[in-house]
């Protein structure tokens, strides 16, 4: 299999964005259990006491230690769609300055990123219902200034060697295929591509399959979180393991392997409880199927 497989860090998580072991065992357990790379957080854990410095040090010394091969994060512009000129540049100058030094210190190259996050306020919405949130509330402005944030950004990228990767994700610009690919094709930059996360895509209505949305993005598709979940309601999802939700990753990686996509695929945790287990749980399922569909 030539697509590098990746832990998300929520697996190793028992909080949002606490971390349940220190980095040091939790690069030695990904490895173990047969991951390629781990996808962290683009800021310090909540329960870290260091600095962004040093967290950075850490990751790096633990990938060399035990032979990870990859390390991606998740981080995006903060602000970057705001009108507020001053705020958007201090965003980028963070992101920038973010993405090279994780590239020089750890040898990342990927990055899992967002535009601002948008929520409606209706009370009429029920939770959950995110067809009503992300693009449908987003103005011409948020398109604007997320799209130019990210064209200074990319250009900076293209001569790093650097990819961003916008994660499909309910309340954002980029919560649907086709908001995700409009706005990759607006800022129109070799460094700037999507992470296809159908996972998410499935609490929308009316989105493509996940092998025609596979199609859509073509060769804007620089990586891909996996995970599942079964609809119980008009809005409602229960999170499973990978082989007992709704989506048909068999069919799914089919139209991976027909695209010829080689980039990283992340396997992610939609759910709490023992969530070490459900990572070896997950990969094994998934390098089974791949075995079978020759990926």
């Amino acid at each position: 299999m030539k697509n590098p497989i990746i832990l998300h860090i929520n697996f190793m998580e028992i909080d949002w964005i606490v971390l349940g072991h220190d980095i040091d065992t939790i690069v030695k357990k990904a490895v173990e259990w047969g991951y390629d790379g781990i996808e962290f957080r683009g800021y310090c854990p909540a329960n870290y006491t260091g600095t962004v410095e040093e967290y950075l040090n850490e990751i790096a010394a633990a990938k060399k230690k035990y032979g990870l091969k990859h390390v991606l994060f998740g981080k995006g512009i903060s602000d970057c769609g705001s009108d507020d000129a001053e705020k958007r540049a201090a965003g980028i100058k963070d992101a920038i300055e973010f993405y090279k030094r994780a590239q020089d210190v750890t040898g990342a190259c990927i990055f899992n990123v967002f535009g601002d996050l948008i929520v409606h306020a209706d009370p009429r919405i029920p939770a959950g219902c995110y067809d009503f949130g992300g693009s449908h509330f987003a103005t011409e402005a948020m398109w604007n200034n997320t799209v130019d944030s990210y064209q200074q950004v990319g250009k900076e990228m293209e001569a790093a060697g650097i990819k961003l990767a916008f994660e499909t994700h309910m309340n954002y610009l980029h919560d649907r295929p086709d908001t995700a690919k409009k706005l990759v094709d607006l800022i129109d930059s070799s460094a700037v591509g999507i992470n296809m996360d159908y996972g998410n895509t499935i609490y929308m209505t009316k989105v493509p399959s996940p092998a025609d949305t596979v199609k859509l993005y073509g060769d804007k598709l620089f990586y891909m979180h996996l995970k599942n979940s079964i609809g119980i309601g008009n809005y409602n999802r229960i999170p499973t393991s990978l082989a007992e939700g709704e989506i048909n990753h068999r069919q799914y990686l089919k139209a991976v392997k027909e695209l010829g996509f080689t980039g990283p695929i992340g396997i992610e945790a939609p759910r709490g409880g023992d969530r070490e287990w459900f990572a070896r749980q997950d990969l094994a399922y998934f390098k089974k199927v791949a075995e079978e569909i020759e990926l």
